[in-house]
This record gives structure tokens, sequence and C-alpha cells, in this order.
């Protein structure tokens, strides 16, 4: 036998600012599914339901609604500073590699190979180089000719 639904509260004001979220300005696809799941909340589906109806799982639901509980509804909403590795390169690192790939290639090689440029990882250089103009068949003097 399934557990009875506890009724989620939504307030009148949170609900209309709810709606006004769903429905105005650019926002991220996250987030508008959030408050629209628990706007599902609100008419008395379950969990499991109101995550169907817009394509989140029963366990993301269930966190929405007890942030909501805990805070408010821009609190449910949020989301959590995701962790990771920070950058490999600060600024003065990416001028340092792209002066470097811009110089003529080392002796006995006839161009740069992203392996040469760094010892870190041919493609972590691969994703510095990849944020300037440089083209890697640009000149014969190196690989990221001007």
């Amino acid at each position: 036998m399934a557990r009875p639904l506890t009724p989620f509260l939504l307030p009148a004001a949170d609900q209309s600012a709810l709606e006004t979220f769903t429905r105005t300005g650019r926002r991220p696809v996250r987030a508008v599914r959030r408050a629209q799941a628990m706007l599902a909340l609100a008419t008395g589906i379950g969990q499991q339901a109101a995550g169907k109806a817009v394509g989140l799982s029963r366990q993301t639901v269930s966190e929405l609604r007890r942030r909501h509980e805990a805070g408010d509804w821009q609190a449910a909403l949020a989301e959590a500073p995701r962790s990771g590795t920070p950058p490999r390169f600060d600024g003065p690192q990416r001028a340092a590699l792209m002066a470097l790939a811009c110089t003529p290639a080392p002796t006995g090689h006839s161009r740069w190979t992203l392996r040469l440029l760094d010892k870190i990882s041919h493609e972590t250089v691969s994703q510095v180089l990849k944020k300037t103009n440089c083209s890697p068949t640009a000149s014969s003097t190196g690989a990221w000719g001007q």
C-alpha cells in the first residue's frame, strides 16, 4: 500500500511568482522545470507524477520540496555551486603559451605540435589555444602562426 500524500502547500504569492518565472524572461531550462514541478506539486499530485509531468526524477522533486519547506521558492530553484578543478592556466600562463606557440619551431621539428608546447597535457594546451584566433595551418614557421 502506498504512503498517503502529504499536501504541498504553496502560498498564493509564491504560486503567482512561480507562474511568472516560468512564462517570462530567459531562464535556464533546469530552473524552469523545477518551478513547473513545484507548481505541479501544488495541484495535489504526488512527487512521482509531478516529476513525470516535467521530466524530473522523484528524488529531484523531493529535494525541491524539502528546500522549499526549509526556505522559499527562490532557494528551492537555486543551484549549489558545482565542484570542479580550478583552471590550469591563468592569464599570464595563457599569454606565455601563446607567445611560445608563435615562435619558430624547435630544432629538429618542422612545426610546433601540441605535445611540444607543454608537458602538462596536449589536450589542455589544445583547449587553451582553441580560445584564441590561432590556426594550426596558418604559417609554416609555427603551428599557430598569426
